[in-house]
């Protein structure tokens, strides 16, 4: 996205400060329902890089063609390669696997972890992955997203209103939680005792990450789908 509006824009239509870029934000609707998660990256001072999942670039350029209106700016899309370096710096700043790292975009970089290990260590650093922890019916506070992904002192966005009411005045039923459990399946039921009080989202080997109830203390005994396999809380 690139134009004389452009910061201005993407302050109306997204849930972070755009001028902190580069930033984590959120495309919502008016009802806070999430339509993408970004990373904003600012490349000069009217040209912004939006960076999203795959599969969701023409519905993100969609949206916010939708909203342009008489703004000036001009939005287009393209595609790149991304490679997540742990400790490395002079990249996109990235902590979403549970260490400081950079996000390096079409770098001539080998991965020297198997999609297996990375999954690991996401589950284990509970972060949501789009498709598995995150949709379109999950509130963003259930995943955790407005810590990470919304400025509370900026001015209004689509979907601002309840986040900002949750926020202050209510409190979500589920949180993401990382378990130890051997052999979880996503969709799996969890249980404590007879009640149902969650379900799993993500699982690989003897680790689970899936939403629980907030009351269900972290050190409960739960049992996970039919055969009643045991899981623990993992520390936080």
């Amino acid at each position: 996205m690139a134009g004389p509006d452009a910061e201005d824009f993407l302050q109306r239509m997204l849930s972070n400060d755009v001028t902190e870029a580069p930033c984590r934000a959120m495309l919502l609707t008016p009802n806070a329902r999430l339509i993408a998660p970004l990373v904003v990256v600012r490349r000069t001072d009217d040209d912004f890089l939006l960076l999203t999942e795959p599969g969701l670039g023409e519905t993100v350029g969609a949206t916010l063609l939708r909203a342009r209106f008489a703004a000036k700016v001009e939005i287009e899309p393209e595609e790149h390669t991304s490679v997540v370096v742990f400790g490395e710096d002079g990249g996109i700043p990235n902590e979403e696997l549970g260490e400081p790292g950079s996000e390096l975009l079409d770098a001539d970089v080998a991965p020297t972890l198997s999609a297996d290990e990375v999954e690991r260590v996401r589950i284990e650093s509970a972060t949501p992955a789009w498709g598995k922890e995150l949709d379109d019916t999950i509130l963003p506070a259930e995943a955790g997203l407005d810590e990470t992904h919304v400025s509370f002192t900026k001015g209004c966005y689509p979907g601002q209103e309840p986040i900002a009411r949750l926020r202050h005045r209510g409190k979500v039923n589920r949180t993401l939680r990382a378990l130890e459990v051997d052999g979880a399946d996503p969709g799996d039921e969890i249980r404590q005792g007879d009640k149902v009080v969650g379900r799993i989202t993500s699982a690989v080997a003897d680790r689970a990450l899936g939403y629980v109830r907030v009351e269900v203390p972290d050190d409960a005994e739960l049992a996970v789908g039919a055969s009643g396999k045991t899981a623990r809380t993992l520390p936080a």
